[in-house]
């Protein structure tokens, strides 16, 4: 396998596709904006599905699923979320196609097929949802709705980048309601909490948990919570929100409930949601220019064995006691018992891709009794007895595990910076790169004023940080806290 990936430090956003196409993740599609996710891509989401799935179940929640088709009068029922993503929407407005009467074998819309309402392809799903809930709810009793559905949406994306903004991607979106404010605000920052774990747990990669500026919150949303990642450029991720959404979509789809007094109430509504655009985070959270580095938690192969110089059946034997040793302690492991390719053609093909710990295994290294074993985040070597040599791997994947989180956690914090004046915060935003701590006055004029000319935005105001009076480092103005700036994808 050609390794040529080019270096992150000549041109960060070529090493990112480069890692995308030489690690088997994404091809680009037919689509404009739309990417093929490969079965080592798809195998990464998987595992981050599954374990969010059953991180949503424990904490209560439920699946079902809603349709990929909005009518357009009920997509504009919430007019600022319709507002917010009108720009972003692909519209159905025809049912057929027909032979085309003026070039032979092409087809053309059968203008007598026009539907009588458009449709919206769901770039989110609260209209459908709320629509139906309506029909759900009459009664205290039916409270709380905690649904979840795993799908896939449409945001007609005009600048795109594999999983991390495409025209097409696949997420998670929760939609809940509940007989008071308290109760959602509770189930927002319940689900804040749950993505911030996944984040840090199992994808080893540090998030800081706070909530959007009113300029920077979902369309529709009282309220928008955040976990804000930082990439190895400098840059913020927005890895998961969790939105606080009032009565909002209640009132505009008239979803009320009769409440113990016997009065009729609005419910209140949550919203929150991850998508594929975690797979991006992970690669530039933790990759180099060898490839992909994955953590084990989520590695969809943990340990590959690797025969040298070729399998054979002494080889292949002791391949597969070593294998059944890995699974019994809940290891995923693929023996690799191909002959056409090389060892060292191997070795690169599962450095680029990710493995988290290669075995190597010839001859010599069964007359020692040993195993060579490979690590993928430090390229660090050792011989390792065969004896207890299942339970020194799960050790060493725990230790990778940590070290992954451990380094990047390192980066980031070395990488928020206090500032006080505005040019500290130029420095930053245009030379160190990562978060620049610092006072705003609370306008939604200065904070434009500052994106215009840093174009970095307030990722958010850090939730359990301490407050600390001072003066907004654009206007000099009264601020009550200080907010993380940062260009971000």
């Amino acid at each position: 396998m050609a390794k040529e990936i080019t270096p992150r430090s000549e041109d960060y956003s070529q090493w990112y596709l480069d890692i995308v196409q030489k690690a088997r993740l994404a091809d680009n599609s037919p689509v404009r904006g739309c990417m093929v996710i490969k079965p080592h891509g798809y195998g990464i989401w998987e595992k981050m599905r599954d374990q969010l799935d059953f991180m949503f179940k424990e904490t209560g929640h439920v699946n079902a699923y809603f349709p990929l088709f909005v009518p357009k009068s009920l997509f504009e029922a919430e007019e600022k979320n319709a507002e917010g993503f009108a720009k972003e929407c692909a519209v159905v407005t025809h049912y057929r196609l027909k032979n085309d009467p003026n070039r032979p074998g092409k087809l053309m819309v059968d203008p007598e097929a026009k539907l009588e309402e458009e449709l919206i392809v769901r770039p989110t799903s609260e209209a459908i949802i709320w629509n139906t809930y309506r029909d759900w709810i009459q009664s205290y009793r039916d409270l709380p709705i905690l649904i979840n559905q795993w799908a896939n949406v449409v945001r007609w994306e005009m600048r795109t980048r594999p999983f991390l903004r495409t025209a097409e991607f696949l997420w998670q979106e929760g939609h809940t309601a509940h007989v008071s404010a308290e109760e959602a605000v509770k189930e927002t920052l319940l689900i804040l909490d749950v993505y911030a774990k996944f984040a840090e747990e199992w994808m080893a990669m540090p998030v800081i948990k706070g909530v959007k500026s009113a300029n920077e919150r979902f369309a529709g949303a009282d309220d928008t919570y955040t976990i804000e990642a930082l990439m190895q450029d400098g840059k913020a991720l927005q890895a998961g929100t969790s939105h606080f959404l009032g009565q909002n979509f209640a009132k505009a789809f008239n979803v009320q409930f009769l409440n113990k007094e016997n009065q009729q109430e609005y419910v209140w509504a949550t919203s929150w949601g991850v998508s594929t655009r975690l797979i991006g985070g992970l690669i530039m959270t933790h990759s180099d220019d060898d490839g992909l580095i994955i953590p084990p938690k989520i590695a969809p192969t943990q340990v590959v064995i690797i025969p040298i110089p070729k399998p054979s059946d002494e080889l292949t034997v002791v391949a597969e006691k070593i294998a059944a040793e890995l699974k019994a302690k809940g290891i995923r492991v693929k023996i690799d018992n191909d002959d056409q390719n090389r060892p060292g053609f191997k070795f690169a093909e599962y450095e680029m891709i990710g493995i988290p710990v290669r075995l190597g295994l010839g001859q010599r290294d069964l007359a020692a009794g040993q195993v060579e074993v490979a690590r993928r985040d430090t390229k660090e070597k050792a011989n390792v007895p065969l004896d207890n040599l299942a339970e020194h791997i799960a050790g060493l994947l725990d230790e990778i595990q940590s070290n992954l989180f451990n380094r990047a956690k390192a980066y980031r914090d070395e990488h928020i910076t206090k500032v006080d004046t505005w040019d500290e915060l130029i420095d930053v935003v245009e030379n160190k790169g990562g978060f620049a701590y610092a006072h705003w006055d609370g306008t939604t004029e200065t904070e434009e004023d500052i994106k215009a000319q840093t174009k970095a935005t307030i990722r958010c105001i850090p939730l359990g940080w301490p407050n600390e009076a001072g003066k907004c480092i654009r206007t000099g103005k009264p601020s009550e806290r200080r907010v993380l700036f940062a260009k971000a994808y």
